[in-house]
């Protein structure tokens, strides 16, 4: 139950409403834009909210105990700070979000009706709609560790400690050669073995993506040879780039770990600080069971 301030109260007893939607998104970079679906921008809280890309929002869905409450929100891809690219290149991701209803005669009467997180984000030719989750949605999330065989750690955390800016585990390349806008040929990653950078993480210096990363599908080493501006392997990445690639942009790569001990023991030297399991017994283990030796059916050895 929410309890409304006086003069917004006051505002709803008179029966005839100057009321709106307004919904601020702080990103995980603390940069913050403001929206409303009134026909001109208003002003509160040190935030603009930008009537330019008004939104439509769905009903509420309050639900019972801890599940999560869900609203969609709607509108059109016409701002200059909320554009398909944006979206696309994930930097809303898990943004925050205030959902208030406002007086726009009056913004000091105000009520925040909802708090949560930007959660999956539909896209169309002109239009999005984003889902906006609960704050419940958190308590939902897998806590704790899980008892397996490989790392749970990302490479580079805390946890794992590896340092990522050191030059062996780093370098940066050129776009030599197009095939798709994630695949593509680059120079200056000679000295590094074949699927070196598989699982890492690519970072755009120069070009329309520049600023911009994507994880590595797979790295395959085409040469030994070192020529300048000669692609000396190819790149792959997991989804297409936001914007396209084009020759000549450059980029920061960085290694790959595909979270089994034995590569944390020989790439990176780390197993002090390997968060996985690697002696847990497996599914043959499990369904092991006592064989007799043939040769001695009258007394001999059982093995497993």
């Amino acid at each position: 139950m929410k309890t409304l301030p006086i003069g917004l109260q006051a505002h709803l007893d008179t029966k005839a409403t100057t009321l709106c939607w307004c919904w601020r998104l702080t990103r995980t970079d603390n940069a913050s834009y403001g929206f409303t679906d009134h026909d001109n921008d208003l002003v509160f809280d040190n935030t603009t909210f930008e009537a330019s890309s008004g939104f439509t929002a769905s009903d509420v869905e309050d639900q019972i105990g801890l599940a999560v409450s869900n609203l969609d929100v709607q509108g059109a891809l016409n701002s200059t700070r909320l554009n398909e690219n944006d979206l696309a290149a994930g930097v809303f991701d898990n943004a925050a979000i205030e959902l208030y209803r406002v007086n726009w005669a009056d913004v000091s009467q105000r009520i925040l009706m909802r708090k949560g997180s930007l959660g999956e984000v539909k896209r169309g030719e002109v239009l999005f709609t984003a889902e906006v989750r609960g704050l419940a949605h958190n308590l939902q999330q897998p806590k704790g560790r899980v008892y397996q065989f490989t790392c749970d750690a990302d490479l580079g955390d805390s946890r794992c400690g590896v340092n990522l800016e050191s030059a062996a585990l780093k370098s940066s390349g050129t776009v030599t050669n197009l095939n798709l806008n994630n695949k593509f040929r680059g120079s200056g990653l000679h000295t590094f073995a074949d699927d070196y950078f598989t699982r890492g993480t690519l970072t755009w210096l120069t070009g329309h993506n520049a600023n911009r990363s994507m994880e590595v599908k797979l790295h395959t080493r085409l040469s030994t040879t070192f020529a300048v501006g000669v692609a000396d392997a190819e790149i792959e990445l997991w989804h297409n780039m936001s914007e396209p690639i084009q020759l000549n942009d450059t980029f920061e790569i960085r290694a790959g770990c595909d979270k089994v001990f034995a590569t944390c023991q020989t790439k990176f030297n780390n197993v002090n600080n390997y968060r996985g399991f690697p002696h847990m017994p497996g599914n043959d283990f499990v369904t092991s069971y006592p064989n007799s030796d043939d040769t001695d059916l009258d007394g001999g050895s059982f093995f497993i």
